[in-house]
């Protein structure tokens, strides 16, 4: 019996001959005709996704994860063609290869048949130098096309928020151009860009994409000369904070403008003269701290991040007008709140410190439930099997004989595990906690290292701005 999982990919809804529906009909034709199974909790989609990059493949990135584990979950990825797997001939390369040496695992084009002879790999490798010729050159018609667009003073993406688009012109929305025109008013004003954005969102107001509005936002309208009738592209792009480099084209439209000139250049202005904004991020902090990661918001449950001044954290959501309670707190603060609190609950045990037991039990307690799951799932694809006359019936029995008996080992094994003492797991992780705070009290301890310290026992810590006070939550 072989089993196949299916990759399915279209990139845009006019490729009627690659929709979903009619690749997954041909994929299983294929599977049928060559005595494949395709269960489908392995059909994997991904609809109106570009190949160019796998990281933006949710589903392509999850059949890879499930394709490396042991023992391998199928024999074969199929497809309707190699470019749905990929056009970019480096991954095409890495994953291909990765999944036929580590995982015994085939990719195959049902409808391209390149043979299984030593040729075979010179027709796959030319295949995959079109596709990818085939997508930069679309990718740069489409660039071209879209320059001559903008030179003609027509839209070429979604409106900007105040706008709408009708017979590809924007044209000013009734009821959001009354909110950018107060935005431009309110900046003036003295009003900062937090608040701003914390006032719109108290309203019930959204931006265009849904989102809530954070400062970022309020700067990017502020600083888009869409709403003074200019229309601003940068074909080469990467994100919209690069709109100084050199090939930015800034021109006239056809749109309505709703901002005067007068209150536009006074904008400029002063966002000018104004220090530039350093927004925090939590996945690249400027320095490395102790608790970096750990620390959140007691109100809305983002990451504390280090200041721009790096002396101090703050909640992410606030800091970008999201959340409506500040929790600001020196680092040092913070750090010392933290070993006390460690200290006190690991001498006294009475501190607010909450264990959540995943210990070596019941990890591997879980293990052995989720694989008697899966071969629970073997048995109900072999019946599948056997009843589409892939098996005999003595072979059906022997396999089925098979997976009867290592259930029954993996449930004796389960019922042999014995109960964690939770005593026990508080008594370890506190001659834990002792033993490194020399280390996290140390001035000459790397902040890399107390951070990898702390993260080895805590999993979070949650902040209270008003009481001042730390939940801290371990983990042994």
């Amino acid at each position: 019996m072989k089993i196949a999982a299916a990759y399915i990919r279209v990139s845009t809804d006019d490729q009627i001959e690659y929709s979903p529906a009619s690749q997954l009909e041909k994929i299983r034709e294929y599977a049928q005709r060559n005595g494949y199974i395709l269960p489908q909790e392995y059909i994997f989609a991904d609809e109106g996704l570009s190949g160019r990059h796998t990281e933006k493949r949710p589903e392509f990135n999850r059949m890879i994860g499930i394709a490396k584990q042991k023992p391998k979950p199928f024999d074969a990825i199929l497809l309707w063609k190699f470019s749905r797997f990929a056009r970019n001939r480096e991954d095409s390369i890495v994953y291909k290869s990765m999944l036929r040496k580590q995982c015994g695992i085939d990719v195959i084009s049902i409808s391209e048949n390149i043979g299984d002879d030593k040729m075979s790999i010179l027709i796959e490798a030319m295949i995959e130098a079109m596709d990818e010729y085939y997508s930069i050159n679309l990718a740069e018609e489409v660039k071209r096309g879209m320059n001559e667009k903008v030179n003609r003073g027509e839209a070429i993406t979604i409106p900007s928020f105040g706008y709408d688009i009708k017979n590809g012109m924007y044209v000013p929305n009734a009821e959001a151009t009354p909110v950018v025109q107060e935005i431009f008013n309110d900046f003036l004003d003295g009003i900062g860009m937090r608040a701003i954005a914390a006032k719109l969102n108290d309203r019930g107001l959204r931006t265009r994409r849904g989102n809530l509005f954070e400062n970022r936002t309020v700067e990017y309208i502020l600083k888009n000369p869409v709403y003074i009738g200019k229309l601003r592209w940068t074909p080469d792009r990467k994100s919209r904070e690069t709109f100084d480099i050199s090939d930015t084209m800034i021109v006239d439209g056809r749109h309505e403008a709703i901002i005067d000139m007068a209150t536009w250049q006074a904008v400029q202005r002063k966002l000018s003269s104004s220090p530039k904004v350093k927004y925090m991020r939590s996945s690249s902090p400027v320095e490395p701290f102790m608790l970096q990661g750990l620390v959140r918001c007691s109100n809305c449950g983002s990451t504390l991040c280090m200041s721009a001044k790096h002396s101090s954290l703050q909640c992410h959501a606030y800091a970008h007008g999201r959340c409506k309670i500040s929790h600001s707190i020196t680092i040092k603060k913070i750090n010392k709140m933290l070993i006390e609190s460690i200290e006190k609950s690991a001498l006294t045990g009475i501190c607010k410190i909450n264990i959540n037991l995943k210990s070596t039990t019941v990890n591997n307690s879980q293990s052995i439930i989720n694989t008697i799951a899966r071969e629970r799932k073997r048995l109900e694809r072999i019946k599948d099997a056997y009843e589409n006359g892939l098996y005999t019936l003595d072979e059906f029995r022997i396999k089925h004989s098979e997976i009867d008996s290592k259930i029954a080992l993996l449930e004796g094994e389960l019922a042999e595990k014995p109960d964690k003492d939770p005593y026990a797991e508080r008594r370890k992780l506190n001659d834990k906690s002792l033993d490194i705070i020399p280390a996290l009290k140390s001035s000459s301890t790397p902040e890399e290292e107390k951070s990898c310290l702390i993260k080895s026992f805590i999993e979070k810590i949650i902040f209270y701005r008003a009481a001042c006070d730390l939940d801290i939550f371990l983990y042994s």
